[in-house]
């Protein structure tokens, strides 16, 4: 019974967004538990207190980006677009064209580059995430961050990534830096 209510869930989430999931119905299929304990992620993936959402779904679009699965990345972008974000916004952070990005979306891209690259210029940046949005802000950014790195990692591992080139924006058609 918890297997074809799964199931359901997962083929109503791709009819929605257009999303091929795969990966969890072989999850699925492995293991019910191993979907259970993969869907307790979601919860910190979608913890976003303080942070404007634009900021938050740059982070987390630098975040799928950094693992290079076009899938995923494309799912961000629909996910933000349905959640009313700037699909400019959205566009700037996949080109990497900073000059168009507002302030709010290029601090949180400049920090989940630093934050990822382990550099140090990270602190700057987390100084003025705390100065802006406060610690719950941070930590959002922090959680979508990480999080939008685990799907692709976990689809790779199972077979199922495909690399980044080109991603769909509100019917244009972005390449990605």
């Amino acid at each position: 019974m918890l297997k074809w209510f799964i199931r359901r869930k997962l083929a109503a989430f791709e009819k929605t967004y257009g999303y091929d999931a795969s990966y969890a119905h072989e999850l699925l299929a492995a293991d019910t538990s191993a979907v259970l304990a993969f869907a307790r992620i979601q919860a910190m993936g979608s913890y976003r207190k303080g942070v404007p959402k634009e900021a938050w779904y740059a982070a987390k679009l630098v975040g799928t980006l950094n693992e290079d699965c076009g899938p995923c990345t494309q799912l961000n972008v629909t996910m933000a677009l349905r959640d009313g974000v700037d699909g400019k916004q959205l566009a700037a952070v996949l080109a990497g064209d900073e000059a168009t990005m507002s302030s709010d979306v290029a601090l949180a891209v400049r920090f989940a580059r630093a934050a990822l690259a382990h550099d140090l210029e990270a602190d700057g940046y987390r100084e003025e995430i705390v100065r802006r949005w406060g610690a719950k802000g941070l930590v959002s950014l922090s959680f979508g961050l990480t999080v939008a790195r685990v799907y692709p990692t976990i689809k790779y591992a199972l077979g199922h990534g495909k690399a980044c080139a080109r991603v769909v924006v509100g019917g244009t058609l972005v390449t990605v830096a």
